[in-house]
């Protein structure tokens, strides 16, 4: 089984674009979204109805839940003074420019979506968030202490557990007492990342047919990237009300 996951575009229609033209060569069984489908460029509402006319599952980002409530809070960890001025002038601009069908379409995205498989006599759980399960805006970087990870998933009863949000991503495989193996994955960034790596970036979850919780083969991770027009998302941005460092911030893929 081969499920395509991906997150955080983030208003990039030509990284979308390019998406979509790269996943469906790939001929995945099943398509997720994990959210933040707007803010930091000019294309919200265009990203927003290439998703929709698709019916792809979708879930809210912490961003997406800001602008579906025309809150100017998008639950974002700026961490200096000029990151929290940037962020005001994006979250004010998105605001402004989405419209109301698409806003409401925004309100009515789930907060996770999990699903079940029962491939074999194992059940499997796989659950989707966009921070983590307990918060939307929650940073599960890769270097969390196992234990806390543990419990998150464990308390989530997730087997699989598959997120965004850092626009950095990895895989981890962590062991419960009893050989209970659970997958932590960050399924990276389309339109925004943060890995030094200016490639759109998305998953593909190779789940086997014979998939077990204490075998830890069952799970197999795929990280893709492929190529856009970088340069076009990034002139979109200097052409608009939005700061240039988040033209720069796409050229260098941070």
């Amino acid at each position: 089984m081969k499920i395509a996951l991906f997150s955080d575009i983030h208003a990039n229609l030509p990284a979308l674009q390019a998406f979509f033209k790269d996943v469906e060569e790939r001929k995945p069984d099943a398509v997720y979204c994990l959210g933040d489908l707007v803010g930091y460029n000019i294309w919200p509402n265009e990203v927003i109805n290439e998703i929709r006319k698709r019916g792809i599952p979708t879930i809210a980002g912490n961003y997406d839940f800001g602008i579906g409530r025309m809150s100017n809070d998008c639950g974002c960890a700026y961490k200096t003074d000029l990151e929290k001025a940037n962020g005001s002038v994006s979250i004010s601009f998105t605001n402004e420019i989405v419209k109301e069908d698409e806003r409401r379409y925004l309100r009515t995205l789930p907060a996770h979506i999990k699903v079940e498989f029962q491939l074999n006599n194992d059940k499997l759980n796989l659950l989707l968030v966009h921070g983590s399960p307990r918060k939307i805006n929650e940073y599960l970087f890769e270097d969390r202490e196992e234990k806390s990870m543990l419990r998150i998933m464990h308390d989530a009863d997730a087997d699989i557990m598959c997120f965004g949000h850092t626009h950095k991503p990895y895989h981890r495989v962590l062991t419960e007492e009893n050989l209970h193996y659970r997958h932590a994955i960050n399924i990276g960034s389309v339109g925004k990342p943060k890995d030094g790596d200016p490639r759109g970036g998305y998953v593909m979850l190779h789940i086997n047919e014979n998939s077990s919780i204490s075998d830890k083969r069952t799970v197999q991770t795929e990280f893709i990237r492929f190529e856009y027009d970088v340069e076009k998302a990034a002139k979109a941005v200097e052409d608009s009300p939005l700061p240039n460092d988040y033209a720069e911030s796409l050229r260098k893929g941070v």
